[in-house]
């Protein structure tokens, strides 16, 4: 069967420096299933089914990666999906902060390992959260 990564966020949208850490990982795994959070204490811009749709569309040619949506602790998403591991892109040291942390307890709670990927410089800048302020100007 080989390796499955899980590429969890909230995608709202999804933007190329997640679908630069999607396609890299898919390199590096045989299989990548892009987990996309339904939060209910966040209040997103599209449904969890529009982002789910948008991300099969953006990720259409990349033949290993599937997307599923997820509600709950990411470790029993990345056991029911039987995930080795889970990666995570990473903009900034201000990512690394929050995500470490993640990653521990996600550790400790199941034994579930993150690999961390840089993004690519050009998209380095980029963030939901960004894309959304701009697009609302």
């Amino acid at each position: 069967m080989g390796l499955t990564a899980l590429c969890p966020g909230t995608f709202d949208p999804v933007t190329n420096g997640h679908l630069d850490i999607i396609e890299r990982a898919g390199q590096h795994f045989d299989a990548v299933v892009v987990g996309v959070l339904d939060n209910p204490a966040k209040e997103p811009l599209f449904s969890v089914g529009d982002r789910v749709q948008m991300l099969r569309d953006a990720t259409s040619q990349m033949p290993n990666v599937s997307i599923a949506s997820f509600g709950g602790l990411l470790v029993e998403t990345a056991r029911t999906l039987g995930a080795d591991v889970v990666v995570k892109g990473l903009r900034a040291v201000t990512d690394f902060e929050y995500e470490i942390q993640m990653a521990q307890m996600n550790h400790a709670l199941a034994g579930v390992e993150t690999l961390f990927m840089t993004t690519s410089p050009s998209w380095s800048f980029l963030s939901s959260s960004l894309v959304k302020e701009v697009a609302g100007m």
